[in-house]
């Protein structure tokens, strides 16, 4: 390729990057009409969306210096937009989070750009707003990381019976386990849902690509102690490190809601869940022999004091 080449191509780049930033908007100096720059609406979008992020968390995501960051947080503190939680495990972390005012200041923001991305769309027919997703989503894909990647996110509708539906289809074929493992994931998914206090439970869905790959839940099982279940990750997707994450989650939610332990049930026959375990501090403390799910199995029981 000669320098020219490349050169021009360059040109065409930063072509489409005058016209992208003109398009949305973000050569204003205040985004949607509101007293927040661009780089401010993403902070806060970050902390609406995902819960405990720390400041190096937010340097680390959104590639920001961190004394500029630091002014920032310091001026959302100061406006009553964000409050800080000390880390139970480490007194020199603080845990960042919005407050009702943040939250209430977020929201009308987050509805804005919504509505601007919905009107931008509206003006192309609907042939021509897959075609714009599906150069968006090469855009990014050419230029992001080459890794695998993955989001966590809250349950949506219909996710809670898909989670059934996948265990029961994989402990199957998997295992060989019967329709009684499929009727108790059922139970404990159904008590989550009527029973759900956001407080002190939590349920992480992984999605890969537009599809749900992986969920686990943290429930009260005491005033004390929480406890991990349903970990799963679907066969596609193992190896990119979703389990350990989606265990990482239950572990900090665990901790910033004030629990002393968490437990959780297995089976020795699940060898791959188990060393996730290991590996993040769990130890067995009890082992039973017991039938279910039409096979003879071991029962686990795992702990981690946090």
């Amino acid at each position: 390729m000669s320098d020219a080449q490349i050169e021009d191509r360059a040109e065409t780049v930063r072509r489409f990057n005058r016209f992208y930033t003109r398009q949305i908007g973000v050569l204003h100096e205040y985004l949607l009409d509101s007293e927040f720059s661009l780089t401010e609406v993403r902070i806060l979008y970050e902390l609406a969306h995902r819960p405990a992020l720390t400041t190096s968390d937010l340097c680390r995501e959104l590639g920001l210096d961190a004394g500029y960051l630091s002014r920032v947080i310091a001026g959302f503190e100061k406006n009553g937009l964000i409050g800080k939680t000390r880390s139970p495990a480490d007194g020199r972390i603080a845990h960042l989070q919005l407050t009702e005012k943040g939250r209430a200041t977020f929201a009308p923001l987050n509805e804005a750009s919504r509505r601007e991305i919905i009107a931008m769309l509206e003006r192309l027919s609907v042939p021509e707003q897959h075609q714009l997703v599906d150069a968006m989503g090469q855009i990014e894909g050419l230029l992001g990381e080459h890794i695998p990647s993955y989001l966590l996110r809250d349950p949506q509708p219909g996710d809670m019976g898909w989670i059934v539906h996948r265990h029961g289809v994989l402990y199957a074929q998997e295992y060989g386990w019967n329709a009684e493992f499929e009727a108790l994931v059922a139970e404990i998914v159904a008590r989550y849902v009527r029973e759900f206090d956001r407080s002190s439970e939590r349920c992480w869905i992984a999605e890969k690509d537009g599809k749900v790959v992986g969920s686990v839940f943290i429930v009260r099982h005491d005033e004390t102690t929480a406890k991990l279940r349903l970990l799963y990750v679907e066969p596609s997707a193992r190896g990119l490190g979703i389990g350990r994450r989606l265990v990482e989650e239950c572990l900090r939610f665990a901790r910033l809601a004030g629990y002393r332990k968490l437990v959780l049930w297995t089976n020795s026959v699940l060898g791959d869940a188990r060393r996730i375990y290991e590996k993040a501090g769990f130890r067995l403390i009890e082992e039973e022999p017991h039938h279910s799910f039409g096979k003879d199995l071991v029962g686990q029981t795992w702990a981690l004091d946090l």
